[in-house]
């Protein structure tokens, strides 16, 4: 018998918060209720100061939901959007006072230090396992990002590193299509997902967990705790780089991801025409501005090749991207062409690196990872030099 809404609804008012009258549903903390193929969607919503402490809350509540006969997964995002009705007026407990020690105080800062960007990994939580995370972006929809994102992560692991890919496009997820992977990820222990595979390279998308015509009809707090559910609730062991293909513009998503996620860097993709270049300067800027390094930017559908005669057509214009590299002192990676080749083994499942792997195709792909790779060290060697500042 399928899971209903009412249902869920009738279990969390058994859920109780440890420090408040009334149980979720009565306080109006729960959102609204997403079910697809027995997966149950909701939020909580708390007082932003207390998400951590109220952690034990979306356990209880994921708990409760999952115990329900017809359920087969939970996935329980605590968000702040706004004040919580019941609990708005709790105040956060009150840490203890030492009577013999008193609270360190912390060390003001020269009053003429200058400033340092806190580098990538400032404040922010990595995943274990996972020695660098990447970002693949674009300022606008189809440039060809998640494209460019699957074959530039099996460049890298041609290269022989280890590698794993994350679709972060909670709205429109492409991996399931362009790695041919069907069917629902494992569960490790009932919590922890465990990623699929496809080509060596391990694989986790919201596509695997709901059916591909399912709109996601979701507000950005319930997005983004998806995505940290998505990287940090999945068993995806030792790895050289994490690829994330990144939602296309620059909304809170993005932004929110850049800013707490350690991101060792990002790849811009755009096509060579103005319009598209306007949008990648969004994102080259949104990097910026949250110091997560720049790899570079990727000329996508660069030009044309007819399959027929081989003549190149430049259908976009050529050299956009490059040209906006050179002018912002970006660097870049390289042109890709728009072929039949590429569409034809993305649609199959089939990317062109793995098919193809001696076609001019994946070659071009095999340099830009080996380019992304060069950049990678770069910084991580930037990073780790100590800078000396005169004062």
């Amino acid at each position: 018998m399928p899971v209903t809404k009412e249902a869920v609804i009738e279990k969390l008012r058994t859920v109780r918060g440890p420090d408040f009258e009334g149980d979720i549903v009565s306080l109006g903390l729960v959102s609204e209720i997403f079910i697809a193929d027995g997966k149950v969607f909701f939020s909580i919503t708390v007082p932003a100061a207390r998400a951590r402490e109220l952690e034990p809350l979306r356990q209880a509540a994921e708990k409760a939901v999952m115990a329900m006969e017809g359920v087969s997964g939970v996935m329980v995002a605590l968000t702040a959007e706004k004040q919580g009705g019941g609990m708005g007026a709790a105040p956060p407990p009150r840490a203890p006072q030492s009577p013999t020690r008193p609270a360190p105080q912390r060390p003001s800062a020269p009053p003429h230090a200058p400033h340092r960007p806190a580098g990538p990994q400032s404040g922010k939580r990595g995943v274990p396992g996972v020695a660098a995370i990447i970002a693949v972006a674009s300022g606008k929809g189809g440039v060809g990002k998640s494209t460019t994102a699957v074959n530039v992560a099996l460049g890298l692991k041609a290269l022989g590193l280890r590698v794993g890919i994350l679709d972060a496009d909670i709205y429109g997820p492409s991996m399931p299509r362009l790695l041919g992977l069907k069917g629902k990820p494992e569960s490790v222990d009932g919590k922890v997902l465990k990623p699929m595979e496809a080509f060596g390279v391990k694989v986790m998308s919201m596509g695997f967990l709901v059916e591909e015509e399912t709109p996601m009809i979701w507000r950005g707090p319930m997005v983004m705790s998806a995505l940290s559910q998505l990287l940090r609730e999945v068993a995806w062991g030792e790895l050289d780089v994490l690829v994330v293909d990144m939602p296309p513009g620059t909304g809170d998503a993005q932004l929110t991801m850049a800013q707490q996620v350690p991101l060792a860097g990002a790849i811009i993709v755009s096509t060579p025409q103005d319009l598209a270049l306007i949008d990648a300067r969004k994102g080259l800027n949104m990097f910026k501005r949250v110091d997560v390094p720049l790899l570079g930017i990727v000329e996508n559908m660069s030009y044309f090749i007819a399959p027929d005669t081989g003549k190149r057509y430049d259908i976009f214009g050529h050299g956009g991207a490059r040209q906006e590299a050179e002018r912002l002192g970006v660097p870049f990676l390289g042109e890709v062409p728009l072929t039949m080749d590429i569409r034809e083994t993305s649609d199959a499942g089939t990317p062109v690196v793995v098919s193809n792997p001696e076609g001019p195709q994946a070659r071009v792909y095999r340099q830009i990872a080996e380019k992304v790779r060069a950049r990678l060290s770069e910084e991580k060697e930037s990073s780790a030099t100590p800078s000396i500042v005169f004062e």
